[in-house]
């Protein structure tokens, strides 16, 4: 057990040694009859957790390539999403081309001139096509993520459980939505009725409409539009949101993207940056 009297000399262990080897536990802090303050791994009647800060590491890697706005390859041929955005996609062969994703591209080309950056990960550290998630740091500091959205040129994809930078992400797209830079002042990613959803809606899109109702699942909670579109988000990331009855007879903007099963349509919400009230 690790047990520590003195305040002052328990701050300066948890700095230089325990921080690290703790990260993912907690430490309790508990006060005896005597008023004696006593810190310890391990929760006893009365005590209560400490949060401990620790510092996000940093490592340098070299880029070999830029692939598209919000994806570079590393010299292991390893792929890095950028996290907490997205940006257009460039023409492959599995997608075409959409407006300002040539742009995003370009510009983070320009950025990695000297081919080296730093790469600071979140909680989960790859997603499904087992690229690293990270963001991504120039050597003079310069954050590649933030300045993404401050000109405009991405929008924000928070994916829980990684949420890092979220405040600062959600300033940066404010600022480029209020100047209307880039995606800002694209007719392509103008608000429209949710009524439009057809078929042919593809990528990052902005509705607008009013839930008029809930529906839960085992799975998911939804926010009915109409009998056949829904908003849906997963009950393991309510806590992140207000109260889901709070936007019923709202008017919303909805940020995402739209998924089709039959007749039915879906956009699926990770984090509430992506439904603004009107």
């Amino acid at each position: 057990m690790l047990s520590i009297r003195k305040h002052y000399l328990l701050h300066f262990l948890i700095l230089c040694f325990v921080a690290p080897a703790l990260s993912a536990n907690k430490i309790y802090r508990s006060i005896d009859a005597q008023g004696r303050v006593t810190y310890s791994d391990t929760p006893s009647v009365g005590a209560q957790p400490i949060k401990i800060i620790s510092q996000p590491s940093r490592h340098l890697y070299q880029v070999i390539r830029v692939y598209d706005g919000d994806t570079i390859i590393l010299e292991d041929k390893k792929h890095v999403r950028l996290l907490g955005i997205n940006t257009p996609e460039i023409e492959s062969r599995q997608r075409a081309e959409e407006p300002g994703g040539v742009i995003a591209k370009k510009w983070l080309q320009a950025q990695l001139q000297e081919n080296k950056v730093y790469l600071e990960f979140d909680q989960v550290k790859r997603d499904k096509y087992k690229r690293l998630l990270a963001h991504v740091f120039l050597p003079d500091g310069k954050h590649l993520n933030l300045a993404l959205l401050e000109n405009g040129l991405a929008v924000i994809s928070i994916i829980p459980p990684n949420g890092r930078y979220t405040d600062k992400l959600i300033q940066a797209q404010q600022h480029a939505e209020k100047l209307k830079l880039g995606i800002w002042s694209m007719p392509e990613y103008q608000p429209r009725p949710i009524t439009q959803i057809t078929n042919q809606t593809k990528g990052w899109q902005r509705f607008t409409g009013t839930p008029v109702s809930i529906k839960k699942s085992k799975k998911y909670t939804r926010l009915i539009l109409n009998d056949k579109v829904d908003i849906r988000v997963a009950n393991t990331n309510l806590d992140l949101f207000p109260a889901l009855t709070t936007y019923v007879g709202k008017p919303l903007e909805i940020r995402g993207w739209v998924s089709r099963s039959k007749d039915q349509y879906s956009i699926l919400i990770h984090h509430p940056s992506a439904l603004i009230v009107r």
